[in-house]
């Protein structure tokens, strides 16, 4: 009796794989809150340099607050103040003077600090730091050092889940989020808050790529995609819920404390949840294993299924290789002919699938609407595409759905550099099927990442699959940056990318109906010398 039968006889998709994945998935749809928390903690509010409390008696009037800025701040093109500028000396010889009489004067860099407009929110850690004019780059520093953290963490945890077990490293980076996340909401400086966003950032990628192994570990091979999907559409979901409750908290401190407070919960009920019993079996605990199968077909109605199952049994369905297990190590997932191709192809795919995809949200913010209405729209149209995908994976398999959705991406985003500029309702369309593609993408991939890495390593090449693809959303940005160049060339590259990372896709094997492997040396017998993309 192969893993999967025992998995089928103990009840299948019962109330325990329901329940346990349940409560593996809501710190995954609240962990999705942490990517785009800086669009709201970060956000940028109008700002002028501060007017000095002892302009009105240099001018001798009462003024109006309007011309208290048109005496001491000079206006930018658009008639607005500027930002980081103000005049040498208070021109009030120059109120109601029209813009283009005064623009000679001089001016110097703002000296007493700035004035923010709290209409949109009320704090924000640029309005409390100053993080403006020659300081606003330090807003993409935090950024940076929050996504080095998910860099690093992606491969710390898949090592350190494959080594120790999915539970119990699950358990830590709960609370590794809970109480890095709480310090940053509470700490009074710059410095603190990059450093713990940093240890954040290591444990939400943590809990990502735990979570999914965990949950396709448990699960029978008739419901792995459904499941695999659903961890889609609890982090679209997550996307949506962030919108909402960063319209409520306008200050960036309790947003940034109600986005990690509940990791306090999460942790104490993670005690609750199963280890993985593959795991287990390849780390030699049989006597650990057969207790979990026995709770699972206890909670699944299924008793006396599971008081059947023997350490005979487990010995028999899975080889044994607990002295080895330890000692895998990122070079194993390039050391034989089959891992190399799943390894370099997966890394293609992941990188080029979130390069494109957080290129994509950076143009969302050029459509003008409100920046609540603008991330409530960036999760929303996650959720067709992830459907489609479900439905796609079991009716053509994962190798064609994922390359199609990627080639498919690329070619709307080229296609999009054809649209005239006043036709901006067909690029818009263009770029909301480009989303949306790719959103399948993302969610294909987290799937067959899951299934073509065998048990043994397979938090390794999940983390490995993060690495690239959070590598990816980090260098989108950068690469938008060309369009100051070349205006057609960020999307030129994005499009590109994508098609290229479709075609690899091709040389991936088809796991649709395959069970899981455990081992190396069933991934490398699974491969055909003479095997071509089909």
């Amino acid at each position: 009796m192969g893993f999967n039968d025992l998995l089928e006889s103990i009840g299948g998709v019962g109330y325990f794989h329901i329940l346990h994945n349940i409560l593996i998935l809501i710190p995954v749809c609240i962990v999705s809150f942490h990517s785009y928390l800086q669009n709201f903690t970060a956000a940028i509010p109008n700002h002028h340099c501060h007017v000095p409390v002892d302009t009105k008696q240099i001018c001798d009037a009462n003024l109006t607050a309007k011309e208290l800025l048109q005496v001491y701040i000079p206006m930018n093109k658009e008639g607005k103040p500027k930002e980081c500028h103000q005049f040498k000396v208070a021109q009030c010889h120059i109120i109601n003077t029209t813009v283009s009489n005064v623009t000679d004067l001089a001016t110097k860099p703002c000296t007493d600090g700035w004035t923010y407009n709290q209409s949109q929110f009320v704090s924000t850690i640029i309005s409390e730091w100053d993080l403006v004019c020659s300081q606003q780059a330090l807003k993409q520093v935090a950024q940076s050092i929050y996504m080095a953290g998910v860099l690093v963490g992606s491969a710390f945890f898949g090592w350190l889940s494959d080594r120790f077990g999915r539970r119990r490293v699950l358990m830590w980076t709960h609370l590794q989020v809970a109480v890095a996340g709480t310090l940053v909401a509470l700490l009074p400086t710059f410095s603190s808050y990059c450093v713990f966003r940093f240890i954040s950032g290591m444990g939400t990628s943590g809990i990502f790529i735990i979570s999914l192994s965990l949950i396709l570990e448990w699960i029978p091979m008739r419901g792995r995609t459904l499941a695999g999907n659903c961890y889609g559409y609890f982090a679209s979901s997550g996307q949506m819920i962030l919108a909402g409750l960063a319209y409520y908290l306008r200050n960036w401190r309790w947003l940034q404390f109600a986005a990690c407070v509940p990791f306090f919960l999460f942790f104490l009920y993670s005690w609750l949840l199963v280890e993985s019993a593959r795991w287990l079996i390849l780390k030699g605990k049989l006597d650990h294993a057969l207790r979990n199968l026995k709770i699972a077909a206890w909670v699944n109605g299924k008793k006396e299924e599971g008081e059947k199952i023997t350490i005979e049994m487990l010995k028999e369905n899975i080889p044994m290789n607990s002295s080895k297990v330890s000692s895998y190590s990122f070079l194993d997932l390039f050391r034989t002919p089959g891992m190399r191709r799943i390894s370099c192809c997966l890394m293609l795919v992941c990188f080029s699938t979130h390069f494109a995809f957080f290129a994509l949200a950076l143009d969302l913010t050029t459509f003008g609407f409100s920046i609540f209405l603008v991330q409530l729209i960036f999760g929303a149209i996650d959720i067709p595409g992830k459907l489609i995908c479900t439905l796609t994976m079991d009716l053509f398999g994962r190798q064609k759905t994922q390359a199609v959705s990627l080639i498919l991406s690329g070619l709307l985003i080229i296609g999009g550099i054809f649209v005239p500029q006043g036709m901006m309702a067909l690029h818009t369309a263009l770029a909301t099927l480009a989303k949306c593609c790719l959103s399948g993408a993302m969610a294909c991939v987290l799937q067959f990442s899951g299934e073509l890495y065998p048990t043994e390593v397979r938090q390794r090449g999940l983390g490995l699959s993060f690495m690239t693809a959070y590598l990816g959303s980090v260098l989108a940005p950068v690469v938008y940056l060309l369009g100051d160049i070349v205006s057609f060339l960020p999307y030129l590259i994005y499009g590109v990318a994508s098609i290229v990372a479709g075609v690899a896709a091709c040389f991936l094997l088809e796991t649709n109906q395959a069970l899981l492997p455990d081992t190396i040396e069933e991934v490398e017998s699974r491969f055909n010398p003479t095997w071509i993309p089909h």
